[in-house]
């Protein structure tokens, strides 16, 4: 059956997660569903860029968010992708179907003086293994400036002591290289002493839960969100904050955004341009702050 082979493509050729897996089938489904409603002898293979651009439209029209139809245009082009490239059709229909523009937004993020009185305070963890590991995950996130799904998979040979560096595997199990300096050297090992003499249970991951095992994405939000409560002016308090705040603490002090883009695993500059815009807005607003005629 189609389902299952297209699962056994995302999860095998495409290497996505579960979560990506069951979204992208229930567009599929969705859209299937929309075309038999149109013409009951319509099929997946049997569509035309028409029948696409119309259901497009069908959504907007029933109030979905362009993000939203954006991406389940994404789930329809690559299980069209996946037909073209094992012969079940010629052409794609969603090939050149585009979806609504999207409002660009400017991430939210914390700044480095907010940031450093949270980090550097030490009332606000405590000294056992949860404490050090909160204090340090937090870190770690912000000088790195990964994703959450990779730093729950980074396991203890990931890090290359001697280099300095960490091998983060991200999107589509691309791995890269992040370096990390001498001080934050210190900090880690001082982790994983703590770590290992509290914790009995090995493990490979380099971030545990109190029982040995790997953590999970709840437990890391949890974290991350009760240590930004504390910052008001923040919309969000996610783990991607902090992935935020690292890209604009870089361009604000002077980084290079090519630079920026391998460090965060951005696939086109496109993603990481957007903390130019950061920046720019921040200027902006000190600006009609701090000039005593910008306002009149």
């Amino acid at each position: 059956m189609w389902k299952e082979r297209f699962i056994d493509y995302l999860r095998y050729e495409r290497n996505y997660s579960s979560l990506t897996e069951i979204s992208y089938l229930k567009d599929i489904i969705q859209f299937e569903e929309f075309i038999k409603l149109k013409d009951d002898n319509l099929s997946l293979i049997k569509v035309d860029r028409d029948i696409v651009r119309i259901w497009v439209g069908s959504l907007i029209e029933l109030g979905f968010k362009a993000s939203s139809v954006n991406r389940k245009l994404s789930s329809l082009k690559t299980f069209y992708k996946y037909l073209t490239k094992s012969g079940i059709i010629e052409k794609s229909p969603v090939e050149s179907v585009s979806g609504p523009k999207l409002n660009s937004k400017i991430p939210s993020f914390a700044s480095e003086k907010q940031l450093n009185e949270i980090l550097d305070d030490a009332t606000n963890f405590s000294e056992d293994f949860i404490g050090v590991r909160n204090q340090f995950l937090i870190e770690i996130l912000y000088l790195t400036g990964m994703r959450r799904a990779e730093l729950i998979s980074l396991k203890d040979n990931d890090i290359d002591f001697t280099s300095c560096t960490i091998r983060v595997t991200g999107k589509g199990n691309k791995q890269r290289l992040i370096p990390f300096s001498d001080l934050t050297k210190e900090k880690l090992e001082k982790y994983i002493h703590v770590r290992n003499k509290e914790i009995e249970n090995k493990s490979p991951f380099l971030f545990v839960k109190d029982d040995g095992n790997a953590m999970y994405p709840k437990l890391v939000y949890k974290i991350i969100n009760n240590h930004l409560n504390c910052i008001s002016t923040l919309s969000k308090k996610s783990p991607h904050v902090l992935r935020h705040s690292f890209a604009t603490a870089m361009i604000n002090n002077g980084a290079e955004i090519n630079s920026i883009k391998e460090l965060m695993g951005h696939a086109s500059l496109s993603s990481t341009e957007i903390y130019t815009h950061v920046t720019f807005e921040e200027m902006k607003k000190t600006y009609e702050t701090a000039h005593p005629r910008a306002n009149k």
